[in-house]
Parts: C-alpha cells; structure tokens; sequence
C-alpha cells in the first residue's frame, strides 16, 4: 500500500506564505493564517509541501487503508485558495449561498480572493466543521 505523501513537516508556516507569488495572495495567505489560528487556537503546521494545516486526526478506511490529516487548512494554490472543510458542506448550503463566489469539492472550498467573499461566513464555516471533526475524531 503506498504511503500518503501529506504529512505534517517541520518546514516553516511563514516562509512558505512569504514564498507566494503575487501581493494580493501572500496578504490573503497570511490572513487565513490567522483567521485559521484565531477559530481552532493551534498553529499553523506544513501538511507536505503547500498545505497549512490546523490540528490532526487519524483516518481508517474499510480497505485498511490509514493515515493522518489535518482537520482544517489551506493551500494557496496559482488559480485560487483550497480550504478544507473536511466536514464536507451538506450541512452548510445556507451559508454557502451568503459567503460570496466560490466553488467546493469534496471536502475543499475555492475561492480566489478574499475580498470577493464574506469573512463572517467563511469562520463560520471553518469554526462548524473544525468543531464537528474536533469532537468526532477524539472518542
């Protein structure tokens, strides 16, 4: 079974975001830092090489498969920010048609700038699923 490549790493939070290209992204990068600080009160902590993550759990799928990931987080990625919301976002359409424009996956939410969407919304969203996963992974 191959092993998964996101980690967490000992590289530094603040050297990665100051490594964003673009003005307008490294200021957005350093804001969801402490956005992200400010709603799960943990530190920022590389997840492989573009992820910062907040907290952890573990995952054991029914194919045996398990590993560690971040319960929240963010990459800066070229087009747009990834956020993950690991929560997924059944339970957060209401807020979602309020927070501005973006797009969602799985369990990410893309958006491309921060000034586009509503920052109230978006800690909520964040606190929601942080809190759920928080409660749910320490039984």
């Amino acid at each position: 079974m191959t092993e998964n490549k996101t980690r967490p790493n000992n590289n530094s939070v603040i050297a990665f975001l100051n490594s964003v290209e673009g003005e307008e992204k490294r200021k957005d990068s350093h804001a969801l830092l402490q956005l992200f600080k400010s709603i799960t009160l943990e530190p920022g902590v590389m997840w492989g090489e573009s992820i910062v993550g907040f907290g952890s759990y573990h995952y054991k799928y029914d194919s045996g498969r398990e590993g560690d990931m971040c319960i929240t987080g963010f990459s800066p990625r070229k087009s747009n920010f990834s956020i993950y919301i690991m929560s997924g976002f059944s339970n957060y359409q209401d807020l979602l048609e309020l927070l501005g424009p973006h797009k969602t996956g799985k369990a990410c939410l893309y958006v491309k700038r921060l000034s586009d969407i509503d920052m109230d919304v978006l800690s909520e969203i964040i606190r929601s699923s942080y809190l759920h996963y928080k409660n749910k992974h320490s039984q």
